[in-house]
């Protein structure tokens, strides 16, 4: 029997594979096989099936990046935004990957799919990976129904996240916060990937503003102001984890800033953000 080398790539969501990654941050990953055919096994003295062997494999990975030191646990690690979420398998193959994202695939996972990246494996594998995104973000996304569905997860995180009150500002979940303009790249992007595909090169806010500016989708004083927008909310993130402030800051600190984000909200959506 011939035998086919298998490998492994490990793919970053979230702030990590939006090249974000912030003080405190947990490390969102999700790990793929390239593994195919009637015999996967491996070679080894002890010989088991290829799936077990790279379940083996990446929760010895995780026990690396999560070891308690003197100082703390080195990552927090998240794997639930694989396929299937926590009941999902811990690894899975390539192809089974594909078929997920083109046909259970929810709007807010392909959000996630955005924001991710391959980071570590075989060159020819992480590309594999690359263009299972591209094309998933491109040609199957649900667009009919992507303006309510991303409406409605907002909604939903405000709702069970924001910590908020009237004289304190939750700089990421409250409205006109960080969230918002990360949906709003998020709808813009995936709403005109089908016409523009050169919007989902990047994982990251900043150049998926930028591309949308190029594609002539976003004027380019918008793109500015909610670029600077997004950056300041961000450097007053990075002050608070290193300082373990919490989450928010008094109300009145980003008043106008607030106002041009809900304002850009109804615009897109039809309603300010609530």
């Amino acid at each position: 029997t011939e035998l086919n080398e298998s490998s492994l790539v490990v793919v970053a969501y979230g702030k990590l594979g939006g090249l974000e990654l912030g003080y405190g941050s947990d490390l969102d990953l999700v790990f793929l096989h390239d593994s195919e055919g009637e015999t996967q096994e491996s070679t080894g003295p002890a010989v088991i099936d290829n799936q077990r062997y790279f379940v083996r494999l990446v929760q010895r990975l995780i026990h690396f990046l999560s070891v308690q030191t003197s100082s703390g646990r080195l990552y927090e690690i998240d794997t639930r935004l694989r396929p299937s979420g926590a009941s999902g398998l811990m690894v899975s193959s390539l192809s089974s990957f594909a078929r997920y994202q083109r046909e259970e695939a929810w709007t807010w996972e392909h959000q996630a799919l955005l924001r991710s990246r391959s980071v570590a494996g075989p060159e020819a594998l992480q590309q594999a990976y690359e263009r299972i995104r591209i094309e998933t973000l491109t040609r199957h996304v649900e667009r009919d129904t992507l303006r309510e569905e991303v409406a409605k997860m907002r909604a939903r995180m405000r709702q069970e996240l924001a910590a908020g009150t009237p004289s304190e500002f939750d700089i990421k979940q409250d409205p006109g916060g960080m969230a918002d303009i990360e949906f709003l790249i998020d709808y813009w992007v995936l709403a005109n990937a089908d016409r523009y595909p050169a919007l989902v090169t990047y994982p990251d806010n900043v150049r998926q503003l930028e591309a949308l500016e190029a594609a002539g989708l976003v004027a380019a004083e918008t793109c500015a102001q909610l670029k600077a927008d997004y950056l300041d909310l961000r450097a007053v993130t990075h002050e608070l984890a290193l300082g373990d402030r919490g989450k928010t800051v008094p109300a009145e600190r980003f008043t106008a800033l607030r106002a041009r984000i809900s304002a850009l909200w109804e615009e897109a959506f039809g309603e300010p953000p609530a």
